[in-house]
C-alpha cells in the first residue's frame, strides 16, 4: 500500500472511535469506521465505487482480492463493505474453510452467506428483518394500488407471484416458503414462522411438521443454492436494499484439502464467476480473497485451465499502475512509512477522545512512533508487511492506554517492546521465528 493518510471526514462521533480503539487494542479488525484507518485505498475508490454502482442498476460483478498474509485483504474486503452499507447494500462475509464451510458444498455457502447477512440497520443475521421489511414494501405497494383492507391478502399474492416468477422458473421452493412464512405469521404461528425462516436461511433439519405446513420438502441441495440466492437477490432488491456484498475470504485454503475436494471446489468457484457474467444475479457483487500461490501456483487456479482463463490479470508491471478496474485486484502490503502513517493517524484519532490530547500527541510524537514501528518489525524479522496489526495494539493497548491514565508515564522510560509467542498470529510467528536462511518453514513435498 502506499503511504496516502485516510481521507479527513470530520469530526469522528465517540461510538465509532471507541469501536475502532476497542478493536485494535484487542489485535482486530474493525466491525466499522474503516475509513479512519484506509491508508493507501484511495487509488481504488473510483473503479470499485462505479462497480458498486453498476451493482446497484441491476448488473452483476466479480472481483478478485490477491495479496500476501498480512497484506489487509480482511481489512481491505470490510472497508469496501462498508462503502456498499452506504449505498444501501446488504453485506456478507465468508469465510471458506474445509470443515466449516467447503466451497464445494454451495449449499454450506449460501447457509453461512444467510448467517452473516447484515443490513445498514441489523446486525447478522438480518434475513429475517429482510423478509419482513420485503412482506411490508408488498403491502405498501399494494395499497398504494388502490387495495382495500378485504383486498389486501389476494393483492399481496399476487404482487409476491409476479416479482417472484423468475425465481421461481429455478428454485420454486423459496417462494413456496415465502408464502408459507407469512401465512404462518398470519395465523400467529410464530414456531413454525421461525421453523421456516430457518429453512429459507438454508438450515438442514427444520422440522417435518413445519416443511409441511410451508409446502415444502428436504432440505436444501448443492444445486437449489444458486437458485434461493435469485430468490434472496430479488427479496432484497423489493425491500429497499441496492444489492448485496458477497466476500469469500481465504480461498487459498483449497489448496490444502483433498484433491477430489479441491478440483469441485475450484469448479464450483468457476460456476460462480460463469453465472455472476451471465447476468443470472442482477444487484449481485461478489468478491474473493487469496494469496498469490493460490492464484499463480499449481495447487491453484491454475489447476482448471478454465478458472485461471476468468482470472488472467497482468502483474508485470509496477504496482503504481495496476488497472483497479482489473478482474484481479493486488495488495502490496504495508511499507515501514506506511505503518508510521498510519501509527499516527491512530494516535490522532485516541487524543481526539482523550482529556488531555496534547500530553498523547506529545509523548506519542512522530519520532517515536517510527521508533515502535521499526521495533515490532524487527521482532517480526524484519517483514513490516506482516506487522500492523501487532504494531497497533502495542501502540494503543501498551502505549497510548497508559499514556492517557497515568501521568507520570512516559513510554521512553517505563514502556520496553516485549512480544510473547502467545500474542501471535500464525503468520506472525513464522515471521518472527524466520530470522534466517535456515529458519525459514519450507512447505515441502
Amino acid at each position: 500500500m502506499s503511504t496516502d493518510s485516510p481521507a479527513r471526514t470530520g469530526p469522528v462521533s465517540a461510538a465509532r472511535r471507541r469501536d475502532v480503539i476497542d478493536a485494535l487494542r484487542r489485535g482486530a479488525v474493525p466491525e466499522s469506521g474503516l475509513d479512519l484507518l484506509a491508508t493507501g485505498l484511495q487509488r481504488f475508490e473510483s473503479a470499485l465505487d462505479a462497480e458498486l454502482d453498476a451493482a446497484a442498476s441491476g448488473a452483476s460483478v466479480f472481483k478478485a482480492v490477491r495479496g500476501e498474509y498480512g497484506s489487509g485483504k480482511t481489512f481491505f474486503t470490510r472497508w469496501l463493505g462498508e462503502r456498499a452499507k452506504r449505498r444501501k447494500f446488504a453485506v456478507t462475509e465468508i469465510q471458506v474453510s474445509e470443515n466449516e464451510t467447503p466451497l464445494h458444498k454451495l449449499e454450506t455457502v449460501y447457509r453461512r452467506l444467510t448467517e452473516r447477512l447484515a443490513t445498514p440497520g441489523f446486525p447478522p443475521s438480518a434475513l429475517r428483518p429482510v423478509v419482513d421489511a420485503w412482506s411490508y414494501a408488498l403491502e405498501e405497494d399494494a395499497l398504494a394500488d388502490g387495495a382495500s383492507e378485504e383486498e389486501l391478502p389476494d393483492e399481496v399474492e399476487r404482487l409476491m407471484t409476479a416479482r417472484l416468477i423468475e425465481v421461481s422458473r429455478h428454485a420454486p421452493s423459496f417462494a413456496i416458503a415465502l408464502r408459507g412464512y407469512r401465512n404462518a405469521l398470519a395465523a400467529g404461528d410464530e414456531a413454525t414462522a421461525s421453523a421456516v425462516m430457518a429453512w429459507l436461511g438454508g438450515q438442514p433439519h427444520v422440522a417435518a411438521a413445519a416443511r409441511k405446513a410451508a409446502g415444502v420438502r428436504g432440505d436444501l441441495d448443492h444445486f437449489g443454492a444458486l437458485g434461493f440466492l435469485q430468490g434472496l437477490l430479488t427479496v432484497l432488491r423489493d425491500s429497499g436494499h441496492a444489492g448485496l456484498f458477497v466476500v469469500l475470504d481465504e480461498v487459498e485454503t483449497l489448496q490444502r484439502v483433498r484433491s477430489d475436494a479441491r478440483d469441485k471446489a475450484l469448479n464450483a468457484l468457476r460456476q460462480l464467476i460463469d453465472e455472476v457474467h451471465s447476468g443470472r444475479f442482477p444487484g449481485l457483487y461478489l468478491m474473493i480473497t487469496g494469496t498469490p500461490a493460490f492464484y499463480d501456483g499449481q495447487q491453484g487456479v491454475r489447476r482448471l485451465a478454465p478458472l485461471a482463463q476468468r482470472l488472467a490479470t497482468d502483474f508485470s508491471t509496477d504496482p503504481r499502475f495496476d488497472n483497479p478496474r482489473a478482474v484481479q485486484l493486488r495488495l502490496s502490503g504495508f511499507t515501514l512509512d506506511s505503518l508510521i502513517g498510519l501509527g499516527l493517524t491512530i494516535r490522532d484519532l485516541y487524543a481526539s477522545g482523550s482529556s488531555n490530547p496534547d500530553r498523547v500527541k506529545a509523548l506519542a510524537d512522530e519520532v517515536y512512533i517510527a521508533d515502535l514501528a521499526k521495533a515490532v518489525g524487527g521482532a517480526l524479522g524484519g517483514k513490516v508487511g506482516v506487522a500492523p496489526r501487532l504494531f497497533l495494539k502495542k501502540l494503543v493497548g501498551d502505549v497510548l492506554d497508559r499514556i492517557d491514565q497515568f501521568e507520570d508515564f512516559d513510554p521512553r522510560e517505563h514502556y520496553a517492546l516485549t512480544v510473547n509467542t502467545s500474542e501471535l498470529s500464525d503468520v506472525e510467528a513464522n515471521a518472527a521465528a524466520a530470522t534466517s536462511a535456515d529458519d525459514i518453514a519450507l512447505d515441502l513435498p
